[in-house]
C-alpha cells in the first residue's frame, strides 16, 4: 500500500501513545482505494485496524507471550469488516439497513438528516413534526412538513422532543460551531491514569496457542449500535470474556446485535431494580474493563461514573464512547454515525452529482472509532500491568470525524476504485439464530485466531455471570 496509509497508521498509533517506530514492522497489504470516497476513508479504516493489532501485539508481549511473525493488515479484509452489517446473512437473508424515516430531507433552506431506526426515536421524530406515529411511515407527508421548516429550526425542534435530526453543514460551518470548537480541544484518543496509587498487577497468563493477548480478562460491555460493540467484539476475538449487558426494556436491533455479538455473551439487567443492581455490582467487582457507549452523564444516575465503578474495582479500566465528545453544548445529545457525518461536513464533502448530501462508503466513524476504542483498552491494560493505576479511555465519533476531515494525511490523485469481492473475507457457521455468513475479523495477529471462538448469543440469552476462570472454547485458527 502507499506510504500515505503508513502515515495514517502512524497518526493513529501516536494518538494512542504508541511508539511510532512500531509502525515500520506492520505489513500493509492490498489496494489503496477499497472504500472509495473524496475523503481518505480507506486510510482511516486501515489505520484504525492496524492500531488495534499493534496494541494487541504489545499486550501479548507485556504478558510474556512469544509473538513471532509480522502483523499483517489487508485493506480488502478491512473494507469487508467495515461493512460487516451489510455482509451478514442469517439463513441466507440480509437485514435491512436504515429505516424509511432515517434519511436526508430537503428543508426550507438546506438539508437535514434524521435517524429513526429505533421505535422510540421514530415516535419522537414524528411527534415533533406533528405527525401521528400510528399512521405508518408516510414519507410524502414527512417531506412536506420538513420542507416548510428551516434546517436549524427543525434540528432544535426534533432534538427538544428527544428525537434525532441535524442540519447538514459544510466543514466550514461546523468548524465555527461551539461543539466543533470543544471537540477540537479533545485528543483523538483520551487515555489517562486516574488512580496512580494502585499497584501494578500482572494479568494471569493466557492458555496455549492460538495467541490470545486478552485471555483471562473480563469485559463488561454497556454499549449499543455499532462503534462500542465493534470494540468489544475485537476484545472477544483476542480472548476476553465479554459480557454484554442491556436493559430489558430497550431491545437492540436484531441485525446489529448478531453482527457485533461474535465471541460475546448477552445478558439483561435493569439497573433501576435492586436485585439486578446488586448483581451488576458483583460483576463490576470481578471485571477488568467496563466499556460504555451512552451519552456523557447518562449512566451517572445509576452510579456508573468511573469513580463510582472503581469503588467496586479500584484498578478498573473504564472506556467511554460518545457521539459528540465529552465537552461542549452537544456533549449530552444523542447521536449516530450518520448524524455526525451530516453535522460535521462529511455529507457535504461527499455530496452526489444530483446535489443530495452524500455518505461515506461505510459507517466508518462507527467502525473506525470502535477499533480505536479497542486499541485504547488494550494499551490501558498494558500500562496498568506495567505501571499500575486505574485507566480511563475516552473517544467520540465527532473527534474521529475531525481526524478524517482535517488531520489525516492528504491523498494523492485518486486512482480507479477497487471493487472488493467479499467472499474470501467472509465465513459461515451455525449459530442459535441460524446459519450465518459473516465478515471475518481484519485483526490477524501472527499465530492468532482466524475467527471468534463462539457465534453470537441471542439477545439476553445468558446469565449475568462470568465464565469460570480458564473455561471457554478454543478459537478456530
Amino acid at each position: 500500500m502507499e506510504s500515505v496509509t503508513a502515515d495514517a497508521v502512524r497518526s493513529a498509533w501516536t494518538a494512542l501513545g504508541g511508539d511510532p517506530a512500531a509502525v515500520e514492522a506492520v505489513d500493509l497489504r492490498g489496494p489503496a482505494d477499497v472504500l472509495p470516497a473524496r475523503l481518505p476513508v480507506t486510510d482511516l479504516a486501515v489505520a484504525c485496524v492496524a492500531a488495534a493489532g499493534l496494541a494487541a501485539t504489545e499486550l501479548a508481549r507485556a504478558r510474556g507471550l512469544d509473538v513471532t511473525g509480522q502483523l499483517a493488515v489487508d485493506s480488502r479484509a478491512v473494507a469487508v469488516a467495515f461493512t460487516s452489517e451489510r455482509q451478514l446473512r442469517v439463513d441466507g437473508t440480509a437485514f435491512a439497513g436504515f429505516a424509511p424515516l432515517s434519511r436526508f430531507w430537503p428543508a426550507a433552506d438546506g438539508w437535514v438528516r434524521t435517524h429513526a431506526n429505533y421505535p422510540h426515536h421514530r415516535r419522537r421524530l414524528l411527534a415533533a413534526l406533528g405527525l401521528d406515529p400510528e399512521r405508518g411511515d408516510d414519507t410524502d407527508e414527512m417531506a412536506e412538513q420538513i420542507r416548510a421548516v428551516p434546517a436549524l429550526d427543525l434540528e432544535e425542534r426534533v432534538t427538544g422532543a428527544g428525537g434525532l435530526a441535524v442540519a447538514v453543514r459544510t466543514p466550514e460551518q461546523w468548524s465555527t460551531h461551539p461543539q466543533a470548537v470543544a471537540v477540537a480541544r479533545e485528543p483523538l484518543v483520551g487515555l489517562r491514569a486516574d488512580a496512580p496509587a494502585a499497584p501494578p498487577r500482572r494479568s494471569p497468563p493466557p492458555r496455549r496457542p492460538p495467541l490470545l493477548p486478552a485471555a483471562g480478562l473480563r469485559v463488561l460491555d454497556l454499549t449499543r449500535v455499532i462503534a462500542g460493540p465493534v470494540a468489544t467484539r475485537v476484545l472477544a476475538l483476542l480472548g476476553a470474556d465479554v459480557l454484554r449487558v442491556d436493559d430489558p426494556g430497550l431491545p437492540e436491533i436484531e441485525g446489529q446485535h448478531v453482527d457485533t455479538g461474535f465471541g460475546k455473551r448477552s445478558t439483561l439487567l435493569g439497573l433501576h431494580r435492586h436485585a439486578d443492581r446488586e448483581r451488576f455490582d458483583d460483576l463490576v467487582a470481578d471485571a477488568d474493563v467496563v466499556v460504555t457507549g451512552y451519552r456523557p452523564g447518562a449512566l451517572d444516575r445509576f452510579g456508573l461514573s468511573p469513580e463510582a465503578l472503581r469503588e467496586r474495582r479500584p484498578d478498573l479500566v473504564v472506556a467511554r464512547l460518545s457521539a459528540w465528545g465529552g465537552s461542549g453544548p452537544w456533549a449530552t445529545r444523542r447521536g449516530f454515525d450518520s448524524l455526525v457525518q451530516a453535522a460535521t461536513g462529511i455529507a457535504e464533502v461527499e455530496r452526489d452529482p444530483a446535489g443530495t448530501p452524500g455518505a461515506l462508503p461505510a459507517q466508518a466513524l462507527d467502525h473506525g472509532t470502535g477499533y480505536l476504542l479497542a486499541a485504547a483498552v488494550l494499551r490501558a491494560l498494558t500500562r496498568r500491568d506495567q505501571e499500575g493505576g486505574a485507566w480511563t479511555a475516552e473517544l467520540s465519533l465527532a473527534r474521529t470525524a475531525r481526524w478524517l476531515l482535517h488531520e489525516l494525511p492528504a491523498q494523492g490523485p485518486a486512482g480507479p476504485p477497487t471493487a472488493v469481492d467479499p467472499t474470501p473475507w467472509c465465513d459461515e457457521r451455525d449459530a442459535p439464530v441460524g446459519r450465518l455468513r459473516y465478515a471475518l475479523p481484519p485483526v490477524r495477529l501472527p499465530n492468532g485466531p482466524r475467527t471468534w471462538a463462539t457465534p453470537p448469543s441471542p439477545w439476553g440469552a445468558d446469565p449475568p455471570a462470568w465464565l469460570p476462570a480458564g473455561s471457554g472454547p478454543e478459537p478456530p485458527r
